[in-house]
C-alpha cells in the first residue's frame, strides 16, 4: 500500500467490522453528532456541571472503546509489535472517549432539559 487514501480506509474498516456494522456505526455517529449540535444550539452554552460528568463517562468510553475492538479483531495484546500500534491503540482510546462525551452530554441535555447544571 503505497497511498492512504479514503477508499482504502473503508475497505479496511468494512473488513474489519464487516459492511453492517461499520455502516450502522457511521450512521449512528452522524445521529449522534446532530443531536449534540442540537444541544448546543438549543442552549447556546455548555453546561459545566453536565460537561464535568460527561468527562468522568469518556475515560470508562475510551477503555470500552479499546475493548470492543479488540473482540472485533482477531489480534491480542500480545500482538502488538511497533509504535505504530502503540498510536493506533491511544486513537482507538480517544475516539472512544470522545464519542462517550458527545453521548452522555447529549442525553443529559435531551432528558433533563430544564436544569442548567
Amino acid at each position: 500500500m503505497k497511498e492512504l487514501t479514503l477508499s482504502t480506509l473503508l475497505a479496511v474498516f468494512e473488513e474489519v467490522f464487516g459492511p453492517a456494522l461499520f455502516w450502522a456505526l457511521v450512521a449512528l455517529a452522524v445521529i449522534g453528532l446532530i443531536a449534540f449540535l442540537y444541544v448546543l444550539f438549543r442552549e447556546r452554552t455548555l453546561a459545566s456541571g453536565r460537561f464535568l460528568r460527561s468527562e468522568i463517562l469518556g475515560v470508562i468510553g475510551g477503555f470500552a472503546a479499546i475493548w470492543f475492538v479488540q473482540t472485533m479483531t482477531s489480534s491480542g495484546y500480545g500482538d502488538i509489535g511497533g509504535p505504530i500500534d502503540l498510536i493506533i491503540l491511544a486513537l482507538i482510546w480517544i475516539a472512544g472517549a470522545v464519542g462517550t462525551v458527545m453521548v452522555a452530554y447529549t442525553l443529559q441535555g435531551l432528558l433533563f432539559s430544564n436544569t442548567k447544571a
